[in-house]
């Protein structure tokens, strides 16, 4: 699976005083029955990166039903509450992924969230298990760089990315040790409680984004009584089977390139303002189908392809830059190779996690021909979703998952702020609302009824929401929504946010 670059980016820090030994835990805060074992120091010192940040790691067990066996170190970041006398309490973050470094989201803390924020927050960073310096996932480079195509058009070329999953899964393994096997967000969970313990706090504050969301998700449903305000940003769905996290994934994409092309429709400073652009993108993809689309490297442009840059278009969304690039190729110029999608390195945190946390399985050639057609019903303009299809085909070939989905349950938590933005190609609005009816007693759910990934700071309106309940629990009533702010035309209105190189959720 293709990682995308977040648009949106990411930032925090991490802070909170550590009180020598925490105490051992209780069932009760284990959210289940589980050996309780001590929770000890963080041995904090300036980060390399950021010396004003504190860095430090924490010794957890790899599996907590064994807190007596292997153990690994967590990285954990501290940006201490600019205002010490104001101080709220800590708030732990998370920037999504699979495969988001929380510390590295931490060095831009302060660009990401509002002053008040930074001032009376200890802001806490982690690197989640199995990504970046808490044991990363490995993988062998040579063996990742060798990926089969995820659009098998044959039984022999399914049979051939099965088989790859299988080799990879085995290498990523033998590579990574125990920690494959036990990277879930489920036992990130109990990670993040750990680190409450550690800091002496008695309960968190919790920002999760994207995939972040599954984390807060699980520490609500385990943990719920340890929390004091948690926003989950961008909502995954973790209640999906494999058909409907297709269809509603495929869903998301093409609604953005409608709202792509009514942006065009209104915008004069489109290169297809005016134009009939729902023709001229058929007949691109005709192209594509074609053979004749190629970038600068000489590669060739699938419409797969263009329906990925549709996907990753979303994010920002960079509606613009997406149409100077498609302007590119309807010229009949090579387009910049970059487009609006990242590579892969050979850490590679989604085998470990994301098919530990999704139970997407494709069992025969003939069910993948059924899904890839339910796709391109759902999804004609882009082919389906690269994100649904990608995380699909990225699991082919695996074991059952460790924490497979199954509907969230929440009751001992206070209320959860629960936002999403109406068009987003990654978590998709549906994915927020059926979160929301699973956890109606516990959530409010605010809507931003225009486009894009994360919606912390998308308008006035949805800034003011998200501080007033950081800042004094004050929340809104259930429904509210916030108006769509028109994006900028180019991105470099958004330089000044922190980035971050993640999975695609």
């Amino acid at each position: 699976m293709q990682p995308m670059m977040r648009v949106f980016g990411a930032a925090l820090a991490s802070s909170a005083l550590v009180l020598g030994m925490a105490p051992l835990a209780t069932a009760a805060e284990q959210g289940q029955a589980q050996p309780e074992f001590k929770v000890g120091a963080i041995d904090w010192k300036p980060c390399e990166e950021v010396p004003t940040i504190d860095c430090g790691f924490l010794t957890l067990p790899i599996d907590y039903a064994k807190p007596n066996g292997e153990k690994f170190q967590l990285a954990v970041s501290r940006r201490k509450a600019n205002d010490p006398a104001q101080r709220i309490g800590a708030m732990v973050i998370n920037p999504g992924g699979p495969g988001g470094s929380g510390v590295d989201f931490s060095f831009g803390a302060d660009r990401y969230f509002s002053k008040e924020i930074v001032d009376r927050f200890d802001v806490i960073g982690f690197d989640p298990r199995g990504v970046a310096r808490s044991q990363p996932i490995k993988c062998s480079l040579d063996l990742l760089q060798k990926s089969p195509s995820e659009y098998p058009k044959s039984k022999a070329e399914f049979d051939r990315l099965v088989a790859f999953n299988k080799e990879l899964r085995a290498d990523c393994r033998k590579q990574s040790g125990a920690i494959f096997d036990h990277a879930s967000t489920r036992d990130v969970a109990h990670d993040i409680d750990s680190i409450r313990r550690a800091l002496g706090e008695q309960k968190i504050n919790y920002y999760g984004v994207s995939y972040g969301t599954i984390m807060g998700q699980h520490y609500a449903e385990q943990y719920g009584r340890n929390i004091r305000a948690m926003i989950i940003d961008s909502n995954m769905d973790h209640s999906l089977g494999t058909w409907k996290f297709l269809e509603t994934e495929a869903r998301g994409a093409d609604d953005m390139f409608n709202e792509w092309v009514k942006w065009s429709d209104r915008t004069p400073a489109s290169p297809f303002y005016g134009k009939d652009l729902r023709k001229i993108w058929k007949d691109l993809l005709a192209r594509a189908d074609r053979g004749e689309l190629v970038d600068e490297s000489g590669r060739k442009i699938t419409a797969e392809n263009l329906g990925a840059n549709v996907v990753g278009m979303g994010y920002g969304p960079s509606f613009k830059p997406f149409a100077d690039w498609i302007a590119t190729l309807v010229a009949g110029a090579p387009a910049p190779a970059k487009a609006f999608a990242a590579g892969e390195t050979a850490e590679n945190p989604f085998a470990g996690i994301f098919c530990n946390d999704y139970n997407l399985r494709v069992g025969s050639w003939g069910e993948y021909q059924a899904l890839n057609a339910l796709e391109n019903r759902v999804a004609p303009n882009t082919r389906g979703s690269s994100i649904g299809h990608g995380a699909m085909m990225g699991c082919v070939g695996f074991p059952k998952a460790t924490n497979a989905q199954r509907p969230l349950k929440i009751k001992n938590a206070p209320k959860i702020l629960l936002t999403n933005s109406r068009y987003d190609t990654a978590t998709v609005y549906e994915w927020a609302v059926n979160a929301h009816r699973q956890s109606r007693d516990t959530t409010v759910f605010v809507t931003y009824e225009g486009w894009g990934h994360g919606v912390y700071d998308r308008s006035e309106c949805t800034l003011k929401i998200n501080n007033e309940y950081l800042l004094s629990l004050k929340l809104p009533r259930n429904g509210t929504t916030c108006a769509a702010v028109e994006p900028p035309l180019e991105p470099a209105v958004l330089s000044a946010k922190p980035k971050v190189t993640v999975g695609p959720f």
